[in-house]
């Protein structure tokens, strides 16, 4: 009999298992800036990666969508809150920037913690072309953005085969100015379109995709604060997404999914 064979004793502890992994995390050196991604909001979506990280961090500089429980892993870090929320005083991107690199120079260990991945929609790309200017050295670790894990985590696959061969990742924060993007283009696609920070311009953002060519009948749903205690999800239509959101009293942090993988929701579920 061919195959390999397994230890059926006790199962390993987690510390057992991290042991195994035979990890070993890069140091994080005085006057390096490491933009480090937080996932969707839960922990337990911590890359190892970042967990170290904050443990060695003597300045952790974070972002309004991290979790306390994930602040306070960074115990030995003075704490930089450097929050945006939408409608509401924030700091300043240029100011956050120019904090990161005072940081450096006066050669603290600096981690720059954002929710999600810091390339998607975190303005990650921007601090670290910021850093790279002022020749301070920076890494990037990776996090599980919130526009893929928010859907894994309440049903909705993100691809599915029958029914897209792609997704879009959009913002709707500039919906119905000047500086918006394309809707109809990305209606047209007829594939599934995932929104950040859209929440305040749901109505512009579902009367541009209906005029665009989508049916009223696309499925939609919003999810918000996924993954975390506070997580709620609404499933609806295209044409009424909207005013059931508003109905049910839903806020930000949340995202926007389009699409016929929101009809698989019920379907996994067991209910369709």
């Amino acid at each position: 009999m061919s195959g390999s064979t397994r230890n059926t004793g006790e199962h390993a502890t987690l510390e057992q298992a991290l042991a195994r992994l035979n990890f070993k995390p890069r140091s994080l050196e005085p006057g390096h800036v490491w933009l480090a991604g937080a996932g969707p909001g839960d922990p337990g979506c911590l890359t190892l990666e970042v967990l170290a990280a904050l443990a060695e961090a003597d300045a952790l500089v974070y972002d309004a969508l991290v979790s306390p429980d994930v602040v306070a892993v960074a115990s030995a870090a003075e704490l930089f809150y450097a929050g945006k929320r939408g409608g509401q005083p924030s700091m300043k991107q240029d100011d956050i920037t120019a904090l990161l690199v005072r940081l450096a120079r006066e050669g603290r260990r600096v981690v720059r913690l954002k929710g999600g991945d810091p390339y998607i929609f975190g303005r990650g790309g921007e601090e670290a072309l910021a850093l790279a200017r002022e020749a301070i050295p920076f890494r990037v670790l990776p996090g599980l953005t919130s526009g893929l894990s928010a859907l894994a985590a309440t049903g909705i696959p993100a691809t599915m085969r029958g029914i897209n061969k792609a997704v879009i990742l959009a913002t709707g924060h500039a919906a119905g100015t000047d500086d918006d993007i394309d809707w109809a283009a990305i209606a047209r696609t007829g594939q599934p379109v995932v929104v950040y920070m859209g929440m305040a311009n749901l109505p512009l953002i579902a009367a541009a995709l209906l005029d665009g060519g989508l049916a009223p009948s696309t499925p939609a749903a919003v999810i918000v604060a996924a993954t975390t205690p506070r997580e709620r999800t609404v499933v609806a239509t295209l044409a009424t997404i909207a005013e059931e959101v508003a109905a049910a009293g839903l806020a930000s942090p949340a995202l926007i999914v389009v699409g016929g993988i929101v009809a698989m929701r019920a379907a996994l579920a067991g209910k369709a």
